[in-house]
């Protein structure tokens, strides 16, 4: 009886059976066979799949991703200068009481157009932020604008030490004016920009333009603020959405019919001392109650692409922005304290009464602590307080001051306010929001309503004295002061109403977040500022990775699966061909059990007596 050998390269596989040991064991059946063939092709499979499918590559990109998002906002290390592929840009923030220049720096990229720069904040050998103020704001030069380049010029110099020199022509540098330009006249503006424009390039060798010194309004700095804060959170990033909630989204300016599913990003509530602002995406295409209403729609709604190719939608974003002056937490206190003074004035005159005119007989406050007594208004006209604190008295004489309409779709002063899906949202609060929470009442980060209300309703009640006491035991934060001790009861009515009433979240949202800082940063306007203003520049990288790369990476793919396809059709036909001799030696058997005849059995045993039949691959 002759012996068949099988061999297959290159894997280098080499066995030999013998028809004479073969037929003493059990033979199985052809169904057994049957199965453990489909058994074993499945397996194969599989293995293909996930070796050379999209998995790996989709795998390979989310933990990149999250390997790049967890570096950034862990990252306080000193930025590293001898890098040459690191690249680096300015921000000058003039603003009302002073200006500050930020210095960011990020890593070539990576050639994904998906991606974004991965920007972050300079930071110098001691491992601080590469940040430098000056006072007072740029708009105190409005009379002698020939000075504005030597105002701006420490904070420059400032920066061009930091930054390698050869590296200054190729470093964009922006100088962006806020709130205390705006007030300016339209001269006085452009007089102080035009110094800029002349003068800088003279000094430094940065890349400037005419268009990168301007005075942005205060809805591109609130937009610029959400840019920010989302990409601090990774919110842009659309390849690991399953990581995170996502939101489906009708692309602005694209079919109606069109919806796409990403990452959902974060609204932000932020009240300062002297405004109020709230920015969140608008995923959904919005109706509008009247003609009116649409166009103010246009001046509260932004529209823009972060990514670099102005084809692709996936960074398309429809931002809601609106800023309300005179709703900040101590303006809306200056307001509040006008009115009660001119309404007492008023009702004493009337009446011929003489409340709140000496300590004796004081004017009840609701919105003070407990007996603690204070003295608001002009010095010709001083009222005395006294507290009461009842915390649901003051949120009610609030109201008024919200100024909120019944109008379909409005918020504080009656502005026009998109819908919120609230079950699938987030918001983050910053400033007041955090400094209500946090300070006094311990409650900062997720925010809940009802026990925010509860323990606001017991610190108003508690008496000024034994507030004191505790603040002077240190059980309150390290930066709370007496001023915040005073005006907290105030102050968490105000934030409570404009929150619930003025922008109409519901008392059992769940997902508001207070906080001061994001990943222990804080997070300035400037970051989504140069996120928005460089988003062009990777296509340069773009190209080049393209140029490189593509056919070496065509080759490497073609040669990493043509490997797997020729290793599992191997391995398949090696194993139909056992399949096949098993079979085969499995009839010889049952025709020698059965006494086949003699004819048959000669021509069965001529076949055996062949030569060995390699076969090989």
């Amino acid at each position: 009886m002759g012996r068949i050998s099988f061999s297959c390269l290159p894997a280098s596989w080499h066995f030999s059976l013998s028809p004479l040991v073969l037929p003493r064991v059990p033979l199985p059946s052809f169904k057994q066979l049957l199965f453990f063939g489909l058994l074993v092709g499945l397996l194969g499979l599989i293995y293909l799949l996930l070796v050379t499918g999209k998995g790996q590559d989709s795998w390979n990109r989310k933990d990149n991703y999250f390997h790049r998002h967890l570096a950034r906002v862990t990252d306080v290390e000193a930025t590293d200068t001898s890098n040459h592929n690191l690249n680096y840009g300015l921000v000058v923030d003039c603003g009302s009481s002073g200006s500050r220049v930020f210095v960011y720096c990020w890593p070539r990229h990576n050639g994904n157009p998906h991606d974004l720069l991965d920007i972050r904040q300079m930071r110098d050998q001691h491992r601080k932020p590469v940040v430098m103020k000056i006072k007072p704001g740029i708009s105190a030069l409005s009379k002698t604008p020939e000075k504005a380049s030597d105002y701006i010029h420490p904070l420059l110099s400032f920066a061009a030490q930091h930054i390698p020199k050869h590296k200054h022509q190729e470093t964009p540098l922006y100088i962006l004016c806020t709130a205390g330009m705006r007030v300016l006249p339209d001269a006085q503006q452009e007089a102080l920009l035009e110094d800029l424009r002349t003068d800088i390039p003279v000094g430094f060798n940065f890349l400037f333009s005419d268009s990168h010194v301007e005075v942005i309004s205060g809805k591109q700095e609130g937009v610029y603020a959400w840019i920010g804060i989302n990409f601090v959170l990774g919110k842009f990033n659309h390849v690991d959405s399953e990581r995170d909630a996502v939101v489906e989204v009708q692309v602005p300016g694209g079919d109606q019919q069109e919806a796409l599913v990403r990452t959902r990003t974060a609204g932000v509530l932020d009240m300062g001392g002297v405004s109020t602002q709230i920015a969140y995406e608008v995923p959904k295409t919005v109706s509008f109650a009247s003609p009116q209403q649409e166009e103010v729609a246009k001046h509260l709604l932004a529209e823009f692409n972060l990514g670099c190719d102005a084809h692709r939608t996936e960074h398309v974003y429809r931002v809601y922005v609106s800023t309300f002056l005179g709703f900040g937490g101590n303006a809306a206190r200056q307001r509040y304290e006008e009115s009660i003074v001119m309404n007492t004035l008023t009702k004493n005159k009337l009446l011929g009464q003489h409340v709140g005119e000496t300590g004796e007989s004081p004017l009840l406050d609701p919105c003070l602590p407990s007996d603690l007594q204070d003295e608001v208004g002009p010095a010709t006209q001083k009222l005395h307080l006294l507290g009461t604190g009842d915390f649901d008295h003051c949120r009610q004489l609030l109201q008024p001051f919200l100024n909120h309409t019944n109008e379909t779709h409005s918020s504080l002063n009656g502005i026009y306010q998109p819908p919120i899906y609230y079950p699938n949202s987030q918001f983050y609060g910053f400033s007041e929001f955090y400094y209500c929470t946090e300070d006094v009442l311990r409650m900062g980060g997720d925010f809940n309503s009802s026990k925010y209300a509860s323990a606001a309703k017991s610190y108003c009640a508690t008496q000024w004295r034994t507030l004191k006491e505790r603040f002077d035991s240190g059980l309150y934060a390290s930066h709370a002061d007496v001023h915040r001790l005073k005006y907290q009861c105030f102050k968490s009515a105000w934030m409570y109403e404009v929150f619930h009433t003025g922008f109409s979240f519901p008392t059992d949202y769940k997902n508001l977040r207070t906080a001061l800082l994001v990943y222990d940063k804080e997070v300035q306007w400037t970051l989504g500022a140069i996120l928005y203003r460089t988003r062009f520049l990777p296509l340069r990288d773009i190209q080049q990775e393209s140029l490189k790369g593509v056919h070496s990476h065509w080759r490497h793919s073609f040669s990493f699966v043509n490997n797997h396809y020729l290793f599992l059709a191997c391995f398949l036909v090696v194993l139909l061909s056992i399949l096949l001799y098993l079979l085969r030696l499995r009839r010889i058997h049952s025709c020698t059990t059965q006494r086949c005849t003699p004819s048959t059995v000669e021509w069965l045993e001529e076949g055996l007596r062949s030569h060995p039949l390699p076969i090989t691959l």
